[in-house]
C-alpha cells in the first residue's frame, strides 16, 4: 500500500472543511506527485511483463515492450 495516501485524504479532508495552510498546500503537492510517481511505476512495471496475443495466438507484443523486456533480462542475467 501507498503509505502517504492516509495525509493525501486527511489534507483532502482538511482543505473541503477548513481549508488549507501554505505550508500544507506545499506538502498536498508533493504528496500527490510522489503518490502519481509510484502509481506510474506500478502500471510501467505491469505492462513490461505482458505479453498481448492477437485472436489467432500470434504474439503481437509491441516492440517497445519487448525491447524493455529484453532489457530487463539482460539486467537480471
Amino acid at each position: 500500500m501507498i503509505t502517504s495516501l492516509d495525509r493525501i485524504n486527511q489534507l483532502a479532508k482538511k482543505q473541503r472543511e477548513d481549508g488549507l495552510t501554505d505550508e500544507e498546500k506545499i506538502e498536498q503537492r508533493q504528496l500527490r506527485e510522489e503518490y502519481l510517481q509510484q502509481i506510474r511505476g506500478q502500471v510501467l512495471n505491469t505492462f513490461s511483463g505482458m505479453t498481448v496475443l492477437d485472436p489467432l495466438g500470434n504474439d503481437v507484443t509491441p516492440e517497445k515492450v519487448r525491447e524493455k523486456q529484453r532489457r530487463e533480462n539482460q539486467l537480471l542475467s
